[in-house]
């Protein structure tokens, strides 16, 4: 319904008489079916129409709202941060994990996979509070400079992702972070990176305790991880944080098809968007091969049921939010 819904709009609207709300976005299937979606489910004459109370739209954030490449920002920032500690303390590196951490090996830690990833978080974060952590977290995404791109990571976020968030909440939306990343990482930059605000980041969460320190009462980050926001645990995040279904969700892997899944399963008009990486020239290219954002049941179902597949090639004019 939705695509021929696309296909008559494309037809008796012609470019030029209304404002577009996705100016990054190149004319392109898959960003008339975004508009057309969006358009019909906030129109009280639609029979799409949804009330704002179930407005509700969900985003990936490694790979979806900002890059992911050559390795997930957080594991640059917590490797650096590992480093640092490492140096005053060697007897942290209690494993070959954290060892080739230490030395920079990012080879190694690739192999590792997700297990590796949280070890380093593991020790590179604990003992620091939340709002220490924070502070940190924002001062390096918004000064470090990525290894390939020259930008700070806070400046490779997508302003064509940024602009569908802006139209989403336009048009009544409440927009949500849902992503394997830390929790309180994201939270660091989300407000100002996104619009979004703390209280609309569901991610990884590591322990935290509650400690009076010098008679400052604080939130300490702790070791472990008491949830992985990933794959099937991203529909739990959404049910724990949120209490309903959304009826919009976007990702850019297999780790976001659970939650893209159960969004669209739901009664009513819905939405599933995958950002396929196919731009080697302005960002990167992959998909079904690599260590991170592996892309193989996406591509495979996508159009079968019925979700919008982003080729950034094809339906990006822009990719960085920054110069």
């Amino acid at each position: 319904m939705l695509r021929q819904l696309c296909c008559v709009l494309a037809f008796v609207v012609p470019s030029g008489l209304w404002a577009d709300p996705l100016p990054s976005w190149s004319e392109s299937r898959a960003k008339t079916e975004i508009v057309v979606f969006v358009e019909a489910v906030t129109d009280p004459s639609s029979e799409m129409f949804v009330p704002v109370a179930d407005r509700i739209a969900v985003f990936d954030n490694d790979g979806t709202l900002w890059s992911e490449q050559p390795v997930y920002f957080q594991l640059i920032y917590a490797v650096e941060m590992l480093q640092d500690k490492a140096a005053s303390d060697p007897s942290i590196l209690t494993s070959d994990t954290l060892k080739a951490a230490a030395a920079g090996d990012w080879a190694t830690l690739a192999q590792g996979g997700k297990e590796a990833l949280i070890e380093v978080l593991d020790v590179s974060h604990s003992g620091m509070s939340v709002a220490e952590f924070q502070a940190n977290a924002y001062d390096w995404v918004t000064t470090a400079q990525h290894p390939t791109s020259g930008l700070t990571y806070a400046q490779m976020t997508y302003q064509p992702m940024l602009e569908l968030l802006s139209f989403l909440r336009d048009k009544g939306f409440a927009t949500y972070i849902v992503s394997g990343g830390g929790i309180d990482f994201i939270r660091a930059i989300a407000e100002e990176a996104y619009g979004i605000p703390p209280e609309q980041v569901i991610g990884s969460q590591g322990a935290l305790s509650y400690q009076v320190v010098d008679g400052v009462p604080m939130v300490v980050k702790g070791g472990g991880v008491v949830f992985v926001d990933d794959g099937p645990g991203k529909p739990v995040g959404i049910m724990r944080h949120i209490g309903k279904r959304p009826i919009l969700a976007g990702g850019n892997s297999d780790g976001d098809l659970e939650m893209i899944e159960w969004t669209t399963s739901g009664d009513g008009p819905r939405l599933g968007v995958l950002v396929h990486h196919t731009d080697a020239d302005r960002e990167f290219a992959y998909d079904r091969e690599g260590h991170i954002g592996v892309l193989n049941r996406g591509l495979d179902e996508a159009n079968d049921r019925g979700w919008v597949l982003v080729d950034i090639a094809q339906d990006w004019g822009r990719v960085w939010s920054g110069p």
